[in-house]
């Protein structure tokens, strides 16, 4: 104990200095060696703990009178129970309860969002507003949320539920505009992982964001943003009024660099050594953004390491070849304890490989990841290793901002206070220290946006250029129709050459449309030739993968056809007519996705622009859109994989006559009350002979966060 005493020593001579960083981090380094070497904390380390702010981690039975009523002293409620919060989380809740709109840029291990829980449990509001980057994100969210307030506030997560007099709502950028017109008056405003309103940073979600944000600002009493890592914020009418607080020194874990790039010097075969070694221990979440990278990583597991022999393991990789593909790579890799985590895959899936990862017992000890992980998602990643900088969108590198907030993944408060970033790669990035988040409005917004402190923000040459795209725009829809359309949120696409191409196309060649009532007809070979012809006018809405030939388009009018089976053919038989047409498993992730959001919203839109050109003579595939949205199955069935409960459980629990989802009122609040209703164990025991030891498993946790 006398090196232990030492070191307290010289922690005590940083916090003379005012040197609370080092103070800090070297308490956090002491806390792991005591941790790795099972010594108990003495009341000197203690009372260490509390000078430098880290109340969380005093031991009350080992500590003196005052420091554990320090400790008591910054506990709060956080809904179920009462929580102590360190120094600067104390700071930012007290002046959230004051009324203050809060921009807080901290690192990951801050706990921002543990400042939303005692905000809620303490001020009571009747509705709250969360929009989150991802629907991992959302769901993360909606479990922690759910558990401390469900039985109090009214959870929504999914479209068209029925407001109650307390209500939560926590959604991706694209759900909050759809109920923009809906929400009248929001307590607080929460927008996590802020800093991807700029188009700098995510190019894919900033629009929707910045819309989300217009559109709901003048309705929000309260606003408090959450980002990580950034040193300032550039004037802007989104955080027009609001309190800047930067708090990027002080964290609850400490990250370790490792620059191994230096030893692999470009080698690829050394670098595949150093991720087989580093792998063999604790929790790791591999980054990579490209998928040729991920099967490079994938190939590299399968070669060299030996199978699991985890039941939970064995049984999840039976489950995947079972209700996917016998011959998919990812089963194969499960059991090797590695998984896929990627914002195409099904929820489910990917839901229940952190729940493995995250059990120490599972034998999942590795996640390959894109970005959909990594974006606010907590694990218990003990390590974090950065394969390449590839952002994933199209060969950009990450951004600054997003190379810190995948390294901030590493460590997790009390248990892992130190987490290791292994950069097997050189970032070669610039000023990741003094990071500025610039953010400018879209052009494309201009049309709905009603708020004059956002269009007076707008230089007169943007809006002079959007003016001209939306008379272009309203020469053929009407006078103030374009703009109608956008406050109603009638629109998916903010892409105005494409609403002015769609326009001029269905005023100029409506006769050639008369195939859209083919989309009406329960055969879905009949559907072949207008397919082709709305993918011809927007090649975008089902291209996925950067091969744009006309191979690909005829495949995914294939695609179509052949998932319009969804609901009634299992999906290892729906994908042996898929190989016949060329298209892998993961082709089918890629293409559902796309169907159900690019597609489907492009048809919404094409529809939508029909009924007022072609009035007298309009066709409505809105049904056909609907199918789409919900891949072809009964609209409850994708929000319940959201939920953790995969299709294949719903096809049975329908099959065994339990609940009917095919009915057309039955939404996921009614059927989440029946699902309740009947129980886990009825569900067991009535559909017992289709169902599988991980198909329990994956009830069991469903009903334990429902």
């Amino acid at each position: 104990m006398i090196e232990y005493f030492d070191r307290c020593k010289e922690l005590f001579n940083y916090i003379k200095e005012d040197n609370y960083l080092k103070a800090r981090d070297g308490v956090i380094h002491l806390l792991h060696d005591l941790k790795e070497n099972k010594i108990q904390k003495n009341e000197l380390v203690n009372h260490l703990i509390r000078e430098v702010g880290l109340y969380q981690y005093i031991d009350e039975n080992t500590s003196n009178w005052s420091d554990a009523f320090a400790k008591e002293s910054f506990k709060v409620n956080t809904g179920i129970e009462s929580q102590t919060v360190h120094f600067e989380q104390s700071s930012i809740l007290k002046s959230l309860l004051r009324g203050d709109n809060i921009a807080l840029s901290a690192p990951t291990s801050f706990g921002k969002s543990f400042i939303i829980d005692a905000f809620i449990a303490n001020k009571k509001p009747k509705n709250v507003v969360i929009i989150v980057p991802t629907i991992s994100l959302t769901d993360e969210t909606r479990k922690r949320i759910s558990k401390k307030f469900g039985s109090e506030y009214k959870i929504i997560t999914t479209p068209n539920i029925k407001l109650s007099d307390k209500n939560i709502f926590i959604f991706p950028q694209e759900r909050a505009v759809s109920y923009s017109n809906i929400i009248q008056e929001i307590d607080l405003l929460i927008i996590d992982e802020f800093y991807k309103i700029s188009k700098s940073n995510d190019k894919e979600r900033a629009v929707k964001l910045q819309e989300a944000l217009i559109k709901l600002d003048s309705k929000s009493k309260q606003k408090y943003f959450l980002a990580p890592n950034i040193k300032s914020i550039k004037e802007n009418p989104f955080t027009e009024g609001m309190i800047s607080v930067e708090k990027l020194d002080f964290n609850t874990v400490v990250l370790k660099h490792h620059k191994v790039f230096k030893e692999i010097n470009n080698n690829e075969e050394i670098k595949k050594q150093f991720l087989l070694k580093i792998c063999k221990n604790h929790k790791n979440l591999i980054y990579a953004a490209l998928f040729k990278e991920i099967s490079t990583i994938q190939e590299l597991f399968l070669n060299n390491y030996e199978d699991k022999k985890s039941k939970l393991i064995v049984d999840f990789s039976n489950w995947l070849k079972n209700n996917y593909d016998p011959e998919w790579a990812l089963a194969q890799l499960i059991l090797k304890g590695i998984g896929i985590h990627n914002g195409r895959l099904h929820r489910s899936i990917t839901q229940y490989q952190v729940i493995l990862f995250d059990d120490e017992k599972s034998g999942l000890d590795s996640i390959i990841s894109t970005s959909s992980l990594i974006e606010g998602v907590n694990t218990s990643a003990k390590n974090v290793i950065i394969w390449s900088i590839k952002s994933g969108q199209g060969n950009n590198n990450l951004t600054p901002l997003s190379y810190k907030n995948i390294k901030g993944r590493a460590g997790r408060m009390f248990k892992h206070f130190i987490g290791n970033v292994y950069e097997l790669v050189e970032p070669k990035l610039k000023n990741l220290d003094s990071i500025q988040l610039s953010i400018e409005v879209d052009n494309s917004l201009i049309g709905g946006i009603k708020d004059e402190n956002y269009l007076s923000k707008i230089s007169l040459d943007n809006q002079k250029i959007a003016n001209q795209n939306i008379n272009k725009i309203e020469s053929i829809l009407g006078k103030g129709i374009y703009r109608k359309l956008r406050e109603e949120n009638s629109l998916n696409s903010n892409d105005e050459d494409l609403i002015y191409k769609i326009c001029v196309e269905l005023r100029d060649n409506y006769n050639d449309w008369k195939s859209l009532k083919m989309l009406k007809s329960i055969k879905s070979e009949d559907w072949e030739y207008i397919l082709g012809k709305l993918c011809y006018l927007n090649s975008k809405s089902l291209r996925w993968s950067n091969n744009a030939n006309s191979l690909q388009f005829n495949q995914a009018k294939k695609f179509i056809q052949i998932i319009s089976k969804n609901w009634k053919k299992s999906l290892p038989n729906l994908m042996l007519d898929l190989k016949k047409e060329g298209l892998t498993i993961d082709d089918f992730f890629a293409l559902e996705k796309r169907v159900c959001h690019n597609f489907s919203g492009y048809l919404n839109d094409f529809n939508n622009l029909n009924r007022i050109i072609n009035r007298e003579n309009f066709i409505d595939i809105s049904g056909f859109i609907s199918k789409c949205s919900n891949a072809f199955m009964p609209s409850v069935i994708l929000e319940l994989e959201e939920y953790g409960l995969p299709r294949m459980i719903s096809k049975k629990i329908n099959h065994c006559k339990l609940i009917n989802f095919e009915v057309s009122e039955m939404n996921i609040e009614e059927a989440i009350i029946q699902l309740k209703s009947i129980g886990k164990e009825q569900i067991i025991d009535s559909c017992s002979i289709y169902l599988d030891n991980f198909d329990i498993f994956i009830l069991d946790n469903f009903f334990e966060n429902i």
